[in-house]
């Protein structure tokens, strides 16, 4: 009986063996048991490389996983909608996040069952003509009855039908600076010559006028447009200027008009709330660095509604000495900006408050949702959404509380975040500590996750004031229309011409950001420049004062 067993234990070779040694004679218990034994250690050895096999199969299911996700976040982004609002279940996470809150069971644990009738978007209303801006200026243009039609009438009069918004195209022309000059006879009966006073031009002995200089800024910075192209414009018009002596005023307005810069400086440094963002540019004469590298502007944002300033800087490094020499003369309290670490010394050193940005972690869970697979969005849609969907829900309630105190003041606004978004900030904090280790490394899930936890501490430090924003977006706003024009002139040839640059975009964004027609503000501007030696006539220049 005990040898059967045996036999059925063992693998045929086994098998075959023991019956080699049974041959002739009964086996011995101590054979046996030697045998079982070996056979023993024989099936832990096979349990363990099982074991293993296994594990490495399922390490590779994940990469497979993690890979699969990142080849879909790269097609979305190449092909995808870039909008962040349209995903399919917000309508659904919206009430998700209020539930979360109040202690309901998590939608992603399976415990609660979907609506069986999901809310439905009430209609848009629909967008009329708001008819043209009444500050234009208007001409009439009168349509006449004929003489046989006015011949038995009473009276006549008109009546406005319909207004068209009317382009006149751009118009070269050479002004002409005639300088008058008289002849006086002296003591000696010698002849002498008196000129008028000739004002300076902001460009030296540059033949383009004032005019022309802010339509160039205005072309290439606010319309986004390449020298070249302008060249071709102007060409069209009868203007023969290469696109080289084009590059050359820009670099020799930005030099006239650093007094106007560095006091735009002094009063954004005594701000009380600054926002900082910084982005990519390619400058192929860079010395020391390959044309290829990477460069960097930095823009900087802060003032009062109405006397807002917008300032851009070049710098070859994006390392931390460049926040610190943007930041040495700032005396404001809080300094926002996105995760980047290069920012925490020179905010300690100055004691001033570091704040993070949320549109930077939404941004990681909103990738994170659009690259899930079709089995997980079917999950969605019978009520179960993933980490990703409910953690976009609880930071979709935060900027929904946002919009609500949009019109407080920042008294009124800071009492509401105290009593509503700081209690929901520990709750999401409490389910992110939870959440952590249930989500797979690697995925974007986890990333998100991971990114919010190590940043927490500076992305609630907005509710410590109501001027505070949830975001850095004014200064992301702000630099996005340089990456836009980015993306037609590619990149910069100089240091100087980059520096030349972010000189016109201050001027552009800022006057933009005071509600200013960015033309008529650089055209006055530039008009006036050069008399402008004193702080005060300086502070004529400021946007706010142009008004």
């Amino acid at each position: 009986m005990l040898f059967a067993i045996i036999q059925g234990m063992v693998s045929s070779n086994d098998t075959v063996d023991l019956l080699r040694l049974s041959q002739g004679n009964t086996p011995t218990p101590d054979a046996l048991m030697v045998a079982l034994l070996e056979q023993q250690k024989q099936l832990e050895k096979k349990d363990v490389a099982l074991e293993k096999k296994s594990t490495e199969i399922k390490n590779q299911q994940a990469l497979i996983k993690v890979l699969e996700e990142k080849l879909r976040l790269k097609d979305q982004r190449l092909y995808g909608a870039s909008s962040e609002k349209n995903l399919s279940q917000q309508d659904w996470l919206a009430d998700e996040a209020e539930l979360l809150a109040d202690g309901e069971p998590d939608p992603d644990d399976g415990e609660r069952e979907p609506d069986e009738d999901p809310p439905t978007k009430p209609a848009k209303p629909r967008k009329g003509n708001k008819g043209l801006s009444p500050d234009l200026p208007r001409i009439q243009q009168f349509i006449y009855l004929s003489d046989e039609q006015r011949k038995s009438a009473v009276k006549t009069f008109f009546v406005k039908v319909k207004e068209e918004l009317d382009v006149i195209p751009a118009k070269v022309q050479v002004i002409e600076i005639m300088q008058e000059k008289a002849v006086y006879l002296d003591e000696d009966g010698e002849r002498c010559l008196e000129s008028a006073e000739r004002p300076v031009h902001p460009i030296g002995k540059g033949i383009g006028s004032s005019n022309l200089l802010a339509w160039l800024v205005i072309a290439k910075y606010a319309d986004g447009l390449p020298l070249y192209r302008i060249e071709k414009i102007l060409a069209r018009y009868g203007g023969d200027i290469t696109r080289t002596t084009l590059a050359n005023w820009i670099i020799r307005l930005s030099v006239t008009l650093e007094p106007l810069l560095d006091r735009l400086d002094s009063h954004l440094m005594s701000v009380s709330y600054l926002q900082i963002d910084e982005t990519r540019l390619q400058v192929l004469k860079e010395p020391g660095m390959a044309p290829t590298g990477d460069k960097w502007i930095w823009v900087m944002r802060g003032g009062p509604p109405g006397r807002e300033i917008v300032l851009f800087n070049y710098d070859k490094s994006r390392g931390g000495a460049v926040a610190e020499r943007l930041l040495e003369n700032f005396t404001g309290h809080y300094v926002q900006t996105d995760g980047y670490s290069g920012y925490d010394k020179p905010c300690a050193a100055l004691e001033v408050v570091h704040l993070g940005c949320m549109d930077h972690g939404r941004r990681k869970v909103v990738d994170a949702i659009k690259t899930q697979d079709k089995a997980v969005k079917a999950k969605a849609q019978k009520g179960k959404p993933s980490v990703a969907m409910v953690l976009l829900s609880h930071i979709d309630a935060l900027y929904r509380f946002e919009r609500q105190w949009a019109d407080l003041d920042d008294d009124e606004r800071y009492e509401q975040r105290q009593k509503v978004a700081v209690p929901r900030l520990a709750k999401i904090k409490q389910w992110l500590d939870e959440k952590q280790p249930k989500v797979a490394p690697d995925t974007l899930t986890r990333g998100a996750i991971n990114y919010l936890i190590n940043q927490w501490d500076h992305l609630v430090r907005y509710c410590e004031h109501g001027q505070l924003r949830i975001s850095n977006v004014l200064a992301e706003n702000a630099i996005r229309p340089f990456a836009v024009g980015r993306r037609a002139w590619l990149f910069s040839d100089s240091p100087e011409g980059a520096t030349a640059s972010a000189a016109m975009f201050s001027l552009v964004e800022t006057a933009k950001a005071n509600g200013l027609e960015p033309y008529a503000y650089l055209q006055r501007v530039i008009s006036n420049i050069t008399t402008a030696d004193t702080d005060e006539a300086l502070d004529a220049l400021m946007p706010w004062n142009m008004k």
